[in-house]
């Protein structure tokens, strides 16, 4: 049995995380258990830890989801109990900011990563910052199901703007609405949609940036969508952005690429190891709403550039299909475990 420890919470209305779609896949060919989807943390760690002891003669090997926020110390729990009663455990490297952490809890970091049997990154991002600072760590890069995006080569450009993401205030939601603002200044007929759950209130604060702006019909908010519901509704969008203070690797980002869409992102953590600037993307820096303004407008006005841009994002987003993610985690779960 694999037991996976993280994030899953899909059922409260969060998007679901990649470990929950690395669980649904790898329970087609191996025995698994989840924990936890707990909503509150502490019944989540609790619950955590319960999976482990009730489970712990059958478990050969334990994946858990680590990141840089308050979820970092009940992994650090889990790691604690897996270590005084024998098990190996990987952990999968999700928070974009773990560098920091690094640098602030350099003991309790030390432990937990090299008492690990191997670190996964998702991203060159995080896999550079941990071998610098003597860690072992194997890439496997978060993935997709390619044949559920359908390419659809954007040349032509409108100022129809979509944005992805659960609204929470490390990715900065309310910088879209302000980059909004800005580009309806020479283009009145932008739009924007913001399809994502509320996560720390932030869908509020956007709110009232809407209302203070004046832009009550020029914005969408969709909530929570299913990903074939928000696949559909990504056809009638011509712009991807994403607005982020930190990251990793986000899945988001993948998708928007693999459907063919021009994508604006800031320059943060893992962002330019998926996006090339100029290539299969465009970066600026956080908070440039200026810079999203004049990225956008430069893709209006140049249809041989966007064109380019869709065409090489789709081409770099077919690297991260299952089928060739796959072998790389069968091959970590069979080197790894207990015998």
């Amino acid at each position: 049995m694999i037991l996976f420890l993280g994030n899953m919470l899909s059922r409260h209305g969060f998007s679901p995380a990649m470990t929950e779609l690395l669980v649904l896949h790898i329970s087609k060919d191996l025995k698994v258990k989840v924990a936890s989807d707990k909503k509150n943390p502490v019944s989540r760690l609790i619950n955590m830890l319960e999976g482990i002891l009730s489970n712990w003669s059958q478990i050969k090997l334990v994946i858990i989801d680590v990141y840089s926020t308050s979820s970092f110390w009940y992994f650090l729990a889990c790691a604690v109990l897996l270590k005084l009663i024998g098990l190996p455990y990987i952990t999968i490297l999700r928070g974009g900011n773990l560098p920091l952490r690094l640098d602030r809890n350099p003991r309790l970091c030390k432990w937990l990563f090299h008492s690990a049997a191997m670190n996964v990154s998702p991203s060159v991002y995080l896999q550079e910052e941990f071998l610098s600072r003597g860690f072992q760590v194997r890439l496997i890069p978060n993935f997709i199901d390619l044949s559920n995006y359908p390419y659809l080569h954007r040349i032509h450009i409108e100022p129809r703007i979509l944005w992805v993401r659960a609204f929470h205030r490390i990715y900065n939601p309310s910088l879209a609405i302000h980059v909004l603002a800005q580009l309806r200044k020479n283009y009145p007929g932008a739009t924007l949609c913001m399809v994502g759950p509320d996560k720390d209130g932030s869908m509020a604060e956007c709110r009232n940036t809407i209302v203070e702006n004046k832009l009550e019909k020029e914005v969408v908010f969709t909530g929570k969508l299913q990903k074939s519901e928000w696949i559909q509704l990504s056809s009638e969008f011509d712009i991807f952005i994403n607005t982020t203070n930190f990251d990793n690797m986000p899945v988001s980002v993948i998708e928007a690429m693999a459907l063919g869409f021009p994508v604006i992102s800031t320059n943060v953590g893992g962002i330019p190891y998926l996006i090339k600037n100029g290539e299969n993307g465009l970066l600026v820096e956080p908070n440039d709403v200026d810079g999203f303004v004049r990225s956008i407008e430069g893709l209006m006005v140049s249809p041989v550039a966007a064109g380019q841009l869709s065409e090489k994002a789709r081409k770099f987003a077919e690297q991260f299909s299952w089928e060739k993610v796959k072998p790389l985690w069968i091959d970590i779960i069979n080197r790894y475990q207990r015998v």
